[in-house]
């Protein structure tokens, strides 16, 4: 059975989308999923499915959500094998100097539109870097992500689709949960 770890957008931040972690397991598990487990407020679910394509199980979950919690989240699903290529394709992990805390990844919904990576060009000027891969963007905040000026919607126009950020520690976390050997 494949499983896949869930990001949902926007959930629990500002007093807004707010929802209990286990009314988000039960809401997961309603839908015929299995061993859910989450992670911390921000919408973080490791589960197993027994359907693969990701796009129409992500509609369901959202379609539960809001059916259950009166909002709709965006649902941003990958297979932990997926997950695995996301870690090892991490550009900044090798600095000498990285700050696991400085950086982080923003999952997209969909892959960028063709002219992403013009558009991305636009922030060169902002002190943040940004390696797109795939449906990935790769952030590294050399003065931290609380000091950036990066916002999400503005990366979410560049890339034209939506998507959802963790920090690295969250990304490592989420690998360990779904794969408990990986932290040895």
């Amino acid at each position: 059975m494949p499983q896949f770890i869930g990001l949902l957008r926007g959930i629990n931040v500002g007093g807004h989308n707010k929802i209990k972690m286990d009314a988000l397991a039960a809401i997961f598990e309603s839908e015929g999923l299995s061993d859910v487990r989450t992670y911390i407020q921000s919408g973080n679910v490791v589960f197993n499915a027994k359907a693969t394509g990701a796009a129409k199980l992500a509609q369901g979950i959202e379609d539960a959500i809001e059916k259950a919690a009166g909002f709709r989240p965006a649902v941003i699903l990958r297979k932990v094998d997926e997950w695995k290529g996301v870690i090892e394709r991490a550009p900044f992990v090798a600095r000498k100097d990285f700050d696991p805390k400085k950086s982080a990844v923003f999952f997209l919904a969909a892959a960028p539109a063709p002219d992403a990576a013009e558009k991305l060009r636009a922030f060169d000027k902002l002190p943040e870097e940004i390696v797109p891969n795939g449906q990935e963007l790769y952030v590294y905040y050399p003065n931290g992500m609380g000091r950036s000026k990066l916002q999400l919607p503005n990366l979410e126009k560049a890339v034209g689709c939506a998507g959802t950020a963790r920090n690295w520690n969250t990304v490592l976390k989420l690998r360990e949960m779904a794969e408990p050997d990986s932290a040895k």
